[in-house]
């Protein structure tokens, strides 16, 4: 929220105090002109006077992508009500007499209120996906737009992502949606074989070609003809193999181990790694020019901990998929057993999830309710600073704000003082990161 508005009005109305909103404070329109408009949800023109409220409404009105405008008056103001609205506020608030608490409240609901259309609308996954893919948030949804994109096209497509995070269901998706979906969808983990050995896989072999090579052998690019062959873990090959594969990929053809000759094939490649290929590429391990003719379609599936609101449809649909086949008819979610799914990192990403779900599903019994006790001891690890923290007889907003400060001070520490570096890594605003300073009394 963009508040702006004198000094004294917003301290004494204990804006600061909201837990719910992220405020940037401004005390004029001149100070708000400066302030970038991009994440924010609300304006809130705390006004002197209805003339004064006009002036700041008309000078917002010039900037593009305006968020809705509330406008807070004096109650003796309130002809004027229609006149700002006319002016372009979206709500027009009356301060009437009472404690400042009943005022933001008010302030607060009428802010939900508006800010909640101006939101983006969430895209649908595109039709055809596979529903396996679980991701309701604005990250997955843009990886939906792509693999759309992506199986449109022919182009040879890079998938990126931590290990764990679903990088072969993304090439499968691409594959099912793609015109070469009625054919084979061969897939290989090149770190599995050592380079000898992925050479015959892809490329195969004739009988002799060595020791234990008993007969001729078609590799994984035939055997994928028509259709997609996916490379996983491609960053972890050698120089000499990857000089092989980019000929492959150029000439469209491949040299079977011991033969002279080549075969023409037509397959449509999709590789992935759990490396940074452009980092690969600078630090010498990975060829430049087959980073090229690999990525000309990046997608990158982000990892779980930066998709917290995808982890309770995740662990729902992993319960549905694994209480059937355990014979665990009934059993479910106990609300704290999903507050610490989402409030751990998950460093397997979805991979690690699952392997939660079955572990708990195994130790609990039909119709049993999952709580944290189910889970292993690295997630309950996370509610032991919090359990070591809390005070009898402390409210919820003196405990919280202990462990914001601590946080505050953490993260301070680890940038060596910076804030504007701080503010970033905690993802809010500088304005906020000061504010929460003051509050909490951190230097």
């Amino acid at each position: 929220i963009l508040w702006i508005g004198p000094a004294e009005s917003f301290e004494a109305d204990l804006a600061s105090e909201v837990p719910s909103l992220d405020i940037v404070w401004e005390r004029d329109v001149e100070g708000a002109l400066d302030v970038s408009l991009a994440g924010l949800d609300a304006v809130v023109i705390d006004a002197v006077d209805p003339d004064e409220a006009a002036v700041t409404v008309g000078a917002l009105q010039r900037r593009p992508g305006l968020p809705p405008l509330l406008v807070r008056i004096g109650g003796q103001d309130a002809a004027f009500a229609s006149d700002l609205r006319a002016a372009g506020a979206t709500v027009v608030l009356l301060r009437r007499p009472g404690p400042p608490e009943q005022a933001m409240a008010e302030l607060v609901e009428s802010l939900d209120k508006i800010a909640e259309p101006s939101r983006p609308v969430p895209r649908t996954r595109p039709a055809g996906i596979a529903p396996a893919i679980i991701g309701e948030g604005p990250e997955m949804q843009e990886v939906f737009a792509l693999i759309d994109c992506a199986s449109r096209s022919r182009a040879t497509v890079v998938i990126t992502g931590e290990t764990g995070t679903g990088k072969e269901l993304v090439a499968r998706a691409i594959h099912d949606r793609g015109p070469q979906r009625r054919r084979s969808f061969v897939a290989l983990n090149c770190a599995a074989f050592p380079d000898t050995l992925l050479e015959s896989e892809l490329f195969g072999h004739t009988r002799g070609a060595f020791t234990s090579a008993d007969r001729d052998r078609k590799g994984l690019f035939e055997a994928a003809e028509g259709g997609t062959l996916f490379l996983d873990e491609v960053s972890e090959t050698s120089g000499p193999f990857q000089a092989k594969l980019l000929r492959v990929l150029q000439e469209r053809e491949v040299r079977p181990l011991g033969s002279n000759r080549s075969r023409r094939v037509d397959v449509r490649v999709l590789a992935a790694s759990n490396r940074n290929l452009w980092y690969e590429v600078a630090e010498g391990r990975f060829r430049e020019d087959l980073y090229y003719r690999l990525a000309v379609f990046p997608i990158h599936v982000p990892p779980l901990r930066s998709r917290p609101t995808d982890v309770l449809a995740l662990a729902e649909h992993f319960l549905r998929l694994h209480r059937q086949r355990e014979g665990k008819a009934g059993v479910r979610l106990a609300p704290d057993a999903g507050h610490l799914l989402q409030a751990y990192q998950w460093p397997g990403n979805v991979r690690e999830l699952e392997n939660e779900i079955q572990r708990a599903l195994a130790l609990a019994g039909p119709g049993e309710t999952l709580t944290p006790r189910h889970f292993s001891e690295r997630l309950a690890a996370v509610l032991e600073p919090i359990e070591a923290n809390l005070f009898p007889g402390e409210t919820i907003r003196e405990t919280l704000g202990r462990i914001e400060a601590w946080l505050l001070r953490r993260a301070l520490d680890a940038n060596g003082g910076n804030r504007t570096e701080t503010a970033r890594q905690l993802g809010i605003t500088r304005e906020g990161l000061y504010k929460k300073m003051k509050r909490f009394n951190v230097e």
